[in-house]
Order: C-alpha cells, then sequence, then structure tokens
C-alpha cells in the first residue's frame, strides 16, 4: 500500500473522500478532503493582456435590449474586453507570455515547458500551446490543458510537478481565453458575463518552503451539462442546424452553478486552510476566480474574510475564465499587495464541473 505521506498527499481527515452535500435545490457539491503539497517552486514572474476594446453595459443593453442595470445588479460587472476578429487565444497567451518573459528577463531558449490552460482554444488541433510554442520559438514539449475557469490552477499545479522533480527548470504557464467568440451575443444570462484576457506565469525552483503549501483539484463531471456546448463534439459534430439553433454555443444554468459555486469556494478554501493548518487572518490574499461579485462577497462573508484581503477586478474585465486569477496576481504585483514569504489563497471553479483551491507563499 502507498504511504501517503512518501508523495505529500493528505489522506481525507474527518470526512470520507466524498461526502455529498445536499443544495436545496437537489443539487449536489461532492466535498472532498483530499489535498496534497508540492513545495519547492515560485512563481518567478508574471504577465498579462487583455484587448483593448472595452465593451460596457449600457452597449450591451442598446445593442441587445438587456434589462437595464440587470447586469451590474446581477454580477458586480460594469465592463468587458472583447478581442478583434483578428485576435485570437494565441495572440493574447502569446502576448501575455511575453510581458512574464521581459518582468523576468527570461529568454525563449531557457524555457523548457510550456502548459496552456484554455477552452476556448485557436483550433481542435493543433494545440494551442503549440502555436504559442512556435511564435515564441521555445525548445519545449507544449501542451493543452482543459479545465475550463480552473484550467489556471490545473495548469499551475501540472506545470510545478515537472520543476519540482527536477525535469523542467523553467515553465511557462498560461491561462487565456476568448470567451466573446462561444457566447450567444443576445443571451443577457451568460452573455454580458464574460471577457476576453491572457495571464501568464514563469515558474523555476525555490525554497522548500516556496510553493502550494496544500492545494485541493476536484471535478465532479455529475454536474456537466449545467454549463456546456452541446454541439461542436465528437459526440455530436456541428451541422448547419445547431448553428441556427445556436447549440454551438455556451449555456449555463445560472441558478444552479450560483449555489454549486458558493459551495465549492467555501468548502474547498476551508478544506485547504484547515489541513495546511492555517486560519484566513494568516493569508495576505485572496485571489478568487472572478465569475461573479456576489459569489466572492458571499462565500467571503461566511469564512469571515474582510474585503481588504481580497482583490477583483471583475467590474472592470468580466469572467475571463482561465485567465482570471494570473490577471488579478498580476495587478496584485503591480500594485505592491504581495511580498516574498506572503501566503496567498488562489481559487478557481467552474465548467466540467471543476475547482482547484492552492495555498501558496510567495
Amino acid at each position: 500500500m502507498t504511504d501517503p505521506a512518501k508523495n505529500n498527499v493528505s489522506p481525507p481527515q474527518e470526512l470520507p473522500q466524498h461526502q455529498a452535500a445536499q443544495a436545496e435545490d437537489g443539487l449536489t457539491f461532492r466535498k472532498s478532503a483530499r489535498t496534497a503539497s508540492l513545495t519547492g517552486f515560485r512563481i518567478h514572474s508574471i504577465g498579462s493582456c487583455v484587448p483593448e476594446h472595452v465593451v460596457t453595459n449600457e452597449e450591451l443593453e442598446e445593442r441587445y435590449g438587456f434589462e437595464s442595470g440587470w447586469i451590474q445588479r446581477r454580477t458586480g460587472i460594469r465592463e468587458r474586453r472583447y478581442a478583434p476578429a483578428d485576435q485570437a487565444t494565441s495572440d493574447l497567451a502569446c502576448s501575455a507570455a511575453q510581458r512574464a518573459m521581459a518582468a523576468g528577463n527570461i529568454s525563449p531558449e531557457e524555457i523548457d515547458l510550456l502548459v496552456v490552460g484554455t477552452f476556448t482554444p485557436d483550433y481542435t488541433c493543433p494545440s494551442t500551446a503549440c502555436l504559442v510554442q512556435n511564435r515564441l520559438g521555445l525548445d519545449a514539449p507544449a501542451m493543452d490543458l482543459q479545465a475550463a475557469c480552473s484550467g489556471f490552477m490545473y495548469a499551475l499545479a501540472t506545470a510545478a510537478q515537472f520543476i519540482v522533480t527536477g525535469n523542467a527548470t523553467t515553465a511557462l504557464v498560461i491561462g487565456a481565453d476568448v470567451n466573446s467568440r462561444i457566447v450567444r451575443p443576445d443571451d443577457q444570462r451568460t452573455a454580458p458575463l464574460f471577457g476576453d484576457a491572457a495571464g501568464a506565469v514563469i515558474l523555476r525552483a525555490g525554497t522548500s518552503d516556496q510553493g502550494l503549501l496544500k492545494y485541493q483539484l476536484g471535478a465532479d463531471g455529475a454536474g456537466g451539462c449545467l454549463l456546456d456546448r452541446p454541439s461542436g463534439g465528437t459526440a455530436r459534430p456541428l451541422t448547419a442546424a445547431d448553428i441556427t439553433t445556436g447549440d454551438h454555443f455556451l449555456r449555463m444554468d445560472g441558478r444552479s452553478v450560483f449555489k454549486w459555486a458558493v459551495q465549492a469556494v467555501t468548502d474547498s478554501i476551508s478544506t485547504v486552510l484547515e489541513q495546511a493548518d492555517c486560519a484566513p487572518a494568516d493569508v495576505s490574499l485572496f485571489v478568487l476566480h472572478q465569475a461573479n461579485l456576489r459569489i466572492i462577497d458571499h462565500a467571503m462573508k461566511v469564512l469571515g474574510i474582510p474585503a481588504e484581503r481580497v482583490l477583483n477586478n471583475l467590474q472592470r474585465v468580466g469572467n475571463t475564465s482561465a485567465a482570471s486569477i494570473p490577471l488579478v496576481l498580476d495587478e496584485a504585483v503591480q500594485q505592491g499587495r504581495i511580498a516574498p514569504g506572503d501566503k496567498v489563497l488562489m481559487c478557481g471553479f467552474g465548467a466540467g464541473l471543476t475547482w482547484g483551491t492552492g495555498l501558496f507563499r510567495w
């Protein structure tokens, strides 16, 4: 039998591996007490990219006849950025990567691993990572990782394994999505939530107390139908009829996803902090996926975390999916909100359903 202590995986403590927590409407969130530790790496530098074109709530309300004020009341979002027609996910990813490389004085020759978290790839094949690898001139393996809005946390944990084991020395991790291409423009409950962006971090070896002190990656495919794109895959190849009905666009059961997300955030953060023997007051900054201000505010209230320890930017950029966490991290670094040795709590959640929460020592 494998000893969990040897691979830094914490076995379940008070909870069984999965414990169902029933929501009022019957939606089940599969809680997990399984966490892991992954230290010995650091975020060397960071960069981000958002398109120049700003799309305001007022513009969407006028164009599509959305209810006036509904978007901000329900989400906290005032505006978002849309990529122009000639700009794809790989373009944003390359720009963010170049800024991270410049910030850390890293040359393309030094990068020996590339992981891109995205659920809006340029093409089904080749991968967006391969397009970025070619554009940047990297001599490195390159792969896409699809965990939707949890994509950055999954990509971060994946790349960190290579650094910690010595199988990579300089890893480039990118979260990038062009959501404006996959939402139905006239869908008031979904389209206004999303924006386009990319964020990138460069990972290198760190001290033994740097990195993910505790983290949890989770998934529950039973809720996949709550946030999905029905048409366009091998189970249902895209047809002209699907385009007519709009079944190739993203669709979401907003009420159920909201309730699930609040539970996912509060439960996973509580579990990670508890198993790290860390109180919320010990965390310098909380960086949550920027899906909805009401989700973030509600979860922080439940956890007793003061607003000044949370940094949000969705008011200006909307939900940028895999890009949202590195985008906020970049702002935090630029504002001097993070110092060496600080503990930063990152939490992503989204389609799949998936979630990823990590307590990171800077």
